[in-house]
């Protein structure tokens, strides 16, 4: 009988994974020199997601976050686990709508929605406002 196997429902990044994983094919019994010093690909789950249950990616539809080098269809990398701070650009819900805007924190003042467009008006937080940061954008792709 055949032993059970387990496989990882979790992806765990390629930090444990060393030279010596690769597979190689020797045609005359011996590897290349250059074999030693050859170097694993980038894998870029672990260069641009910090923690990964609370990172979600989205795309960006608009043209309020300009200025900020965030365009039309770019991809945005976004940590929900991030505190929300004064200057950060955020994906924030408001009045229904989720939007990208650069947080301003002024207390005790209320919080200010920044598009990094004059064409768009800043959007003020009032009491009567349905506001909430969902995360801040950590990395932005876009093709070139």
């Amino acid at each position: 009988m055949e032993a059970e196997r387990f496989h990882r429902s979790a992806y765990t990044g390629t930090k444990t994974f060393t030279q010596q994983d690769v597979q190689t094919v020797n045609a005359r019994g011996f590897g290349a020199a250059a074999d030693d010093y050859a170097e694993r690909g980038i894998d870029l789950n672990e260069q641009l997601i910090r923690n990964k249950p609370a990172t979600f990616f989205f795309k960006m539809n608009g043209d309020a976050m300009q200025r900020a080098g965030i365009f039309d269809a770019d991809v945005l990398v976004v940590d929900r686990s991030l505190k929300p701070q004064s200057g950060k650009v955020v994906i924030a819900a408001y009045n229904g709508e989720l939007v990208v805007r650069r947080l301003k924190l002024n207390p005790p003042a209320a919080p200010t929605l920044l598009p990094e467009n004059d064409q768009y008006k800043p959007l003020q937080i009032d009491e009567f406002s349905q506001f909430e940061v969902w995360g801040v954008v950590t990395y932005v792709i876009h093709a070139l």
